[in-house]
């Protein structure tokens, strides 16, 4: 089985995150969110600037199977039960990249020191800051991947993460069983649970086939998903 190994570190720059991104978030448009919000995301944001633990990190297998009745693709002897919704989507892959970012520890660091501060708004905003670095962090991993399978005239499909589309989140243990060295230093709960919490993993299918490019909200029950209606070519 031949495995491609990729790894990368991203400075906050790189997540091309700014006061507007996270004033939208937040659910302010227009740029009409207050003015001390407004000064509340730019320290957070300046804070935040200098963290350098952002990871970003894939493995590509080229040796899979995928079985339609269970629903489940198996790499090796480990059997990923994926479910109707995911399954659907990647049945046709001829290889599949299992994955792992995080936001870092750093900025867990200052979410910590918020609570216990008991600034609550600022603890807020950290952690939606938090959350769009770590989708930052799995969007440039998934650029990456795509550019690199397109010069192979290959596609990828969208990924998928443990706990969504009915996938359970306890299979988060088998996708970080393929990544012994972690070199974005995520660690699992009892519950599979990850910690940093502002950390993302999970799987995308790659073939010569035509993937989705949307996420097909009305196919799926789960209403608490991040990519909930969000549903823009990607």
């Amino acid at each position: 089985m031949n495995i491609t190994d990729f790894k990368a570190e991203f400075s906050f720059s790189d997540t091309l995150i700014t006061p507007a991104t996270i004033s939208r978030v937040m659910g302010y448009e227009h740029d009409d969110a207050p003015e001390p919000v407004l000064i509340l995301i730019n320290e957070a944001i300046s804070n935040i600037s200098s963290i350098n633990d952002i990871r970003a990190e894939y493995k590509i297998f080229d040796s899979i199977e995928l079985n339609n009745k269970e629903k489940a693709l198996y790499i090796s002897d480990v059997c990923f039960n994926l479910k109707s919704i995911i399954f659907k989507q990647i049945k046709e892959s001829t290889a599949v990249a299992l994955f792992i970012c995080t936001a870092g520890r750093s900025l867990e660091e200052l979410i910590r020191s918020a609570k216990k501060e008991n600034d609550l708004l600022l603890e807020y905003v950290y952690d939606i800051i938090g959350s769009e670095i770590a989708e930052a962090a799995a969007s440039r991993m998934e650029e990456n991947l795509r550019s690199v399978k397109n010069n192979e005239g290959l596609n990828i499909s969208m990924r998928f993460s443990p706990g969504y589309c009915g996938w359970e989140v306890q299979e988060q243990k088998k996708l970080f069983s393929f990544f012994p060295d972690n070199f974005c230093g995520i660690t699992l709960s009892e519950s599979s649970f990850m910690s940093p919490v502002k950390s993302v993993s999970g799987i995308a299918g790659i073939g010569a086939c035509q993937y989705k490019t949307i996420y097909q909200c009305h196919i799926c029950n789960d209403k608490y998903c991040i990519y909930r209606n969000k549903n823009k070519p990607m």
